[in-house]
């Protein structure tokens, strides 16, 4: 572990389209194996795809799902003599940010729609509709954190 000083955090640029680091950081979660235009144009039709289909700009769509998606709270596992707790914890805005993008990516892969685009499509529109599989997640472990707020005073 580095004792001497932090790391600075790497400022992605933003993307050529919107000019936004959040869809930057969208793309680079979406890209496998290097992959960055293939996951530029999954992302970028997914996006034309939810504004056909809500009739809406696709960033505020976007965003907006994002911040339907975000919990409030995260669970830390904190080992305490001998045991395992879930100590639920505030989370920060960029734990949030990135939670909220991991849940969307990993639900619209595991969708089963044709292509990725259709899937992240609907994903996000699911998301912005306060349905779907990512926000099924966020409310399971914002349940599960008040089911164990008797261990929030092991906070760290």
């Amino acid at each position: 572990m580095r004792k001497d000083r932090s790391l600075r955090k790497r400022i992605l640029p933003p993307d050529p389209v919107y000019q936004s680091q959040l869809v930057s950081k969208a793309i680079n979660m979406i890209m496998w194996d290097g992959k960055k235009q293939l996951a530029q144009r999954i992302f970028y039709k997914s996006l034309k795809l939810v504004e056909k289909k809500i009739g809406r700009e696709p960033l505020e769509v976007f965003m907006e799902a994002l911040k339907n998606i975000a919990p409030t709270i995260e669970l830390k596992t904190r080992k305490i003599g001998g045991s395992n707790y879930q100590v639920p914890v505030e989370a920060s805005a960029e734990r949030k940010e990135t939670l909220s993008l991991r849940w969307l990516i990993n639900f619209s892969r595991k969708r089963a729609e044709r292509t990725m685009v259709e899937a992240l499509a609907h994903e996000i529109i699911d998301a912005y509709n306060n349905t779907g599989l990512s926000i099924k997640k966020r409310n399971e472990v914002i349940k599960t954190a008040e089911s164990n707020k008797a261990f929030a005073y092991f906070r760290f």
